[in-house]
């Protein structure tokens, strides 16, 4: 690893490189918005060159990626949080849905593969197993009787979380017209998902 640069603190690993570069961005991105952000913004920020940056990130896209991803944590304690007051394993799917959907254009860094034009890596990102496996989680943390419903193995909390997030994604990529209210949406998917999740 290169030692020029990093404000004469260099990084004792990759992964601080990365995570570095990352909050360099986040800085940027804080500071000038993300149209103004540009890769030489985001290496001056980080104290070193474009080429090192580029060791780390093959583009600005993948850094957005990064971005992106260390708000996600922040992100899933916002909807457990949002969902703990849910009666029913119904009532938590549908409200997972409406949480997601209204709230993901105006994260101010989840968002941010959405408005950058990244359309494609959100998708895949929102269809990964590390998404799903992230979505289970915060499902089987909402103090809902799940068994009652038969959700009860880590594969049944997996499908929900599946089925939901691509349920999501459809909305939140392709709203309907004219555009669905909170209530409208949540009349909806309560119609179509909350006969599943009914004991």
């Amino acid at each position: 690893m290169g030692h020029h640069g990093w404000q004469g603190n260099p990084p004792g690993t990759e992964d601080e490189a990365r995570r570095r570069i990352v909050e360099a961005a986040t800085a940027c991105i804080d500071r000038v918005g993300l149209a103004k952000t540009s890769l030489s913004d985001v290496a001056a920020e980080a104290g070193v060159t474009r080429q090192t940056v580029y060791r780390y990130f093959p583009s600005l896209a993948d850094i957005l990626r990064a971005v992106a991803l260390a708000g996600v944590e922040e992100f899933a304690g916002r909807m457990e949080r949002h969902l703990a007051s849910s009666g029913s394993a119904a009532e938590a799917a549908v409200e997972s849905v409406v949480f997601a959907v209204r709230t993901v254009p105006n994260e101010p860094y989840l968002g941010l593969l959405l408005q950058a034009g990244e359309a494609d890596v959100f998708t895949i990102e929102v269809t990964s197993p590390l998404a799903f496996s992230l979505g289970a989680r915060i499902l089987r943390n909402v103090p809902v009787d799940w068994p009652a419903v038969g959700v009860t193995t880590d594969d049944d909390f997996q499908g929900l979380a599946e089925i939901l997030m691509r349920l999501f994604l459809s909305f939140l990529q392709y709203p309907s017209t004219p555009a669905l209210t909170d209530e409208g949406l949540r009349t909806l998917v309560r119609r179509w998902i909350g006969p599943a999740l009914r004991g």
